[in-house]
C-alpha cells in the first residue's frame, strides 16, 4: 500500500527549474535511497515532501492525505489541521542536526512532544504524568542511540556523530510513519559517518518507511528496497539496488563509476 505518492512534481526557483515532472510511489515500510550528484534536486525533493519548500506544480499525498495538489495551474495546499497531521507523521533528520543549542540532548528530544501535549485540553490537570511519560520515552530513545551517558549534555558538548544521533532520536519521538534523512552524514568525518550509518541500519527493525538522501553508495545498496537516481532535476532510475548498480544507462554508470567501494 502506498504511503507516499508524488505526481508530476515541478519546483522552480525563479527561472531555474530544479525538479521536472517527478513521479513515484513509496509503499508502507519501504526503504528508499535517493542518490545523485550535488545539485540534482535530491534535497529539494525531500524538502518539498516535508513542507520546507513550496512546490510550483504537482501533487503530493502522504498516508492518504493530500498535502498539495495543482488546481487551475496553481498549487493548493491542505488546510492547517491536515498539514499539521501530515507534519506529525513525517520525521526529518537534517544534514547539520538543527538541534537547539540552549537545550540538552534530553530536552531536544522531549521538546516537540511537550509542545503538542501543552495543546491538549487536559494538560494542566495531567501535566506531571504527561511530562514524566515524555521524559521516559526520550530517555529510552537516547539509550537506543547509545547516548545514555550524554542526556544532560548540550549540543556543543557532543561530537557531530552524537548530535546526529540526538537528531534521529528527536525525529523518532513523534513516532512518525515516514522518516526522512537529508544527507545525514555529510557534515561528519569518516569515523563518525560509520556510527551514524550503523544507527540508521538498526532502524530497519522498526519496519518504518524511510527516505534517505545519501552519497554513501555502499550503504544505499545494502539498506534500500529501491534506489532513485536523480540527475538535473529528473529521475533517471527507480529500481532495486541490483538493477540500478548494474544499469546500462550511460549517466547512471558514469555517476556510480566515481564510487570505487561499491561492488
Amino acid at each position: 500500500m502506498s504511503i507516499l505518492s508524488v505526481k508530476n512534481l515541478e519546483k522552480k526557483f525563479g527561472d531555474l527549474t530544479v525538479l521536472k515532472d517527478i513521479s513515484f510511489d513509496i509503499n508502507d515500510g519501504e526503504i528508499i535511497s535517493i542518490i545523485g550528484s550535488s545539485g540534482s534536486g535530491k534535497s529539494t525533493l525531500l524538502r518539498c515532501m516535508n513542507q520546507l519548500e513550496t512546490i510550483t506544480s504537482g501533487t503530493i499525498t502522504i498516508d492518504g492525505k493530500t498535502l498539495v495538489e495543482t488546481k487551475n495551474g496553481t498549487p493548493v495546499y491542505a488546510g492547517k489541521d491536515v498539514l499539521k497531521e501530515i507534519l506529525m507523521e513525517t520525521g526529518f533528520v537534517f544534514q547539520n542536526f538543527n538541534l537547539f543549542p540552549q537545550y540538552t540532548a534530553l530536552e531536544n528530544v522531549m521538546l516537540a512532544k511537550k509542545l503538542l501535549a501543552a495543546e491538549q485540553p487536559d494538560f494542566k490537570e495531567r501535566k506531571r504524568e504527561i511530562l514524566t511519560a515524555i521524559e521516559v520515552q526520550a530517555k529510552v530513545l537516547l539509550t537506543q542511540m547509545g547516548l545514555d551517558n550524554r542526556m544532560d549534555n548540550y549540543p556543543h558538548q557532543l561530537s557531530g556523530g552524537q548530535c546526529q544521533r540526538v537528531a534521529i532520536a528527536r525525529a523518532l519521538a513523534l513516532q512518525p510513519d515516514i522518516l526522512c534523512f537529508d544527507e545525514p552524514t555529510s557534515a561528519l568525518d569518516p569515523e563518525l559517518t560509520g556510527e551514524v550509518l550503523k544507527v540508521i541500519k538498526s532502524l530497519t527493525d522498526l519496519h518504518i518507511t524511510m527516505v534517505i538522501v545519501t552519497h554513501e553508495m555502499a550503504f544505499a545498496k545494502e539498506i534500500s528496497d529501491r534506489i532513485i537516481f536523480m540527475d538535473k532535476g529528473v529521475i533517471i532510475e527507480d529500481a532495486s539496488p541490483d538493477e540500478v548498480f548494474s544499469s546500462d544507462n550511460e549517466r547512471t554508470r558514469e555517476f556510480l563509476g566515481k564510487y570505487h567501494d561499491v561492488n
